[in-house]
């Protein structure tokens, strides 16, 4: 959606009130009408922002979005989160036990990277992977799936 438009309509229609009034009126109008033009886009912005989060409130299972590019408005609908119908790793799981992992050196330097990187020990990065894949293949319907 072209916000230009409505601004410029909002331009036009105090011009065309100004019309009304001698030339310094109307160039008077004409100069608040351009230095205007940016705050009406705003608020304009500030409108559909807020009918978006109406509709969203309204519509419960989907979001709604406003984003801006330049002079136009864009309006993006998304699906919410839903509850994941599939348990969690750590669902399926109970007692805790141990593995021995073998990997080539590269590999393992790159995982204990990605582990510091994100704050976690190499074992709590490794089994936050192995639970993503495994959560991952139960999504698509594959090995591991546990229907409870």
């Amino acid at each position: 959606m072209d916000l230009a438009q409505y601004t410029a309509r909002l331009r036009d229609d105090l011009i065309a009130a100004a019309a009304l009034g001698d030339e310094k009126t109307q160039a008077t109008a004409a100069a608040l009408a351009a230095a205007t033009e940016n705050a009406g886009r705003l608020t304009l912005l500030a409108a559909l922002s807020e009918l978006a989060a109406e509709v969203t409130r309204e519509l419960g299972d989907r979001t709604v979005h406003v984003s801006v590019d330049g002079t136009d408005a864009q309006i993006d609908v998304r699906r919410t989160q839903a509850a994941d119908p599939h348990p969690s790793f750590e669902e399926m799981t109970g007692d805790i036990s141990r593995v021995t992992l073998r990997l080539v050196e590269n590999i393992k330097a790159r995982a204990e990277e990605a582990a510091a990187a994100s704050g976690q020990s190499l074992n709590s990065w490794l089994a936050g992977a192995v639970q993503g894949a495994l959560r991952e293949q139960m999504r698509r319907g594959g090995p591991g799936r546990c229907d409870a």
